[in-house]
């Protein structure tokens, strides 16, 4: 009869242990997955930027590009 008892012990025990460990290793997951989402968002934060900036950058080159051209008329005719 000690045995069986020391026996369903050891199965709580090992059931408890188990199951302890799932838990722990799913908390585990969720927590690297929750992460890992919010990565992807600020990374589809930025792709959604890029295009804003890129246009940005191309009126910014138009401008200096105009102001290269009056600076060179300028200086063609001798006019300050």
């Amino acid at each position: 009869m000690a045995d069986i008892i020391v026996a369903l012990i050891a199965l709580a025990g090992t059931a408890l242990g188990t199951f302890g460990g799932i838990l722990t290793s799913s908390k585990l997951t969720n927590y690297r997955l929750k992460q890992l989402e919010n990565k992807v968002n600020e990374h589809n934060n930025y792709a959604r930027r890029l295009p804003v900036v890129e246009r940005d950058i191309q009126v910014m080159n138009h401008r200096i590009k105009d102001l290269e051209d009056v600076e060179k008329e300028r200086a063609m005719h001798g006019t300050d």
